[in-house]
């Protein structure tokens, strides 16, 4: 029997303060969530504070089934405030909060070393020892394994330089519609369509995937030698908080289990359109 995939979200861990009331989120570990769902062997990597939030946070982790290696830290853990427009989130992050300030740990190296895939995003860089924590362990994670970046742009939380480091150090890139606008003007490429831009990308930085989504409107997954473009189904959407990251681990999970590029689009496609019809990103 084949061993369980070992997949790894590291970065941001915090309350989403939705209207509805609080769910715990954050890009990599709502990734790691749906990587688990799909049968992965999956890990949080965070921090927490030493108060009332952090203990429900990991109650809540523990209750879904999520293995983690999540460090507490004297910060306030992490919240968001999420305001939602026809089901569209808008975030304001509190600054100074435990997930900035992710110790790098002995349990964090040995299991980067044993990862077949790891995401990570920008928002948890924002901070030197979260951004020093996350390089170390990407710099101990295999070679062959997938590490992917999911570039999740927040506010005014990130730079030019945090952004071209992160891609030198992922092998698959995950970008929305909006984010591509943003780097078009970041790296002067306003004058190329955008699926010439997503193969400059996928040049420049020697990549396996980039993964495109554009909301309700289609998906797309670029590799240097192919291409797969889906229609985003219409559903009924409650909310849209952790649909891009379930797509990312569901595709990810899928392409290490050995499915073709068009099948794990697909699942990816099936498994946002799900999570869109719920309330919050783990469902």
């Amino acid at each position: 029997m084949n061993k369980k995939p070992v997949i790894i979200g590291i970065g941001e861990l915090l309350w989403d303060m939705l209207p509805s009331g609080k769910k715990v989120g954050g890009a990599p570990i709502n990734f790691a969530y749906h990587a688990a769902r799909s049968g992965a062997e999956s890990y949080a990597i965070s921090a927490i504070g030493n108060d009332l939030l952090g203990n429900e946070i990991l109650q809540e982790i523990n209750r879904v089934g999520i293995n983690h290696i999540i460090e507490k830290v004297n910060y306030p853990t992490g919240t968001v405030l999420v305001e939602l427009n026809d089901g569209i989130p808008n975030y304001t992050i509190i600054e100074s909060v435990a997930w900035n300030f992710i110790p790098l740990t002995e349990p964090m190296r040995k299991l980067a070393q044993k990862a077949d895939a790891i995401c990570f995003g920008t928002l948890a860089q924002r901070s030197e020892v979260s951004r020093n924590t996350i390089r170390t362990i990407l710099s101990l994670v295999s070679k062959q394994a997938y590490r992917i970046l999911d570039i999740n742009i927040r506010q005014h939380y990130y730079s030019k330089k945090i952004i071209t480091d992160s891609l030198r150090s992922c092998n698959v890139f995950k970008i929305n519609d909006d984010e591509l606008n943003l780097l078009k003007a970041m790296y002067e490429k306003q004058h190329l369509a955008d699926e010439e831009v997503c193969r400059w990308f996928l040049k420049e930085f020697n990549l396996k995937f980039l993964i495109l989504t554009a909301g309700a409107d289609y998906s797309s997954i670029f590799t240097p030698d192919n291409s797969s473009y889906i229609k985003t189904p219409k559903v009924k959407v409650v909310d849209t908080v952790g649909a891009g990251d379930s797509f990312t681990g569901a595709f990810i999970s899928s392409i290490i289990d050995g499915k073709s590029l068009f099948q794990a689009h697909q699942t990816a496609v099936d498994r946002a359109a799900y999570v869109c019809t719920q309330a919050g990103a783990w469902v």
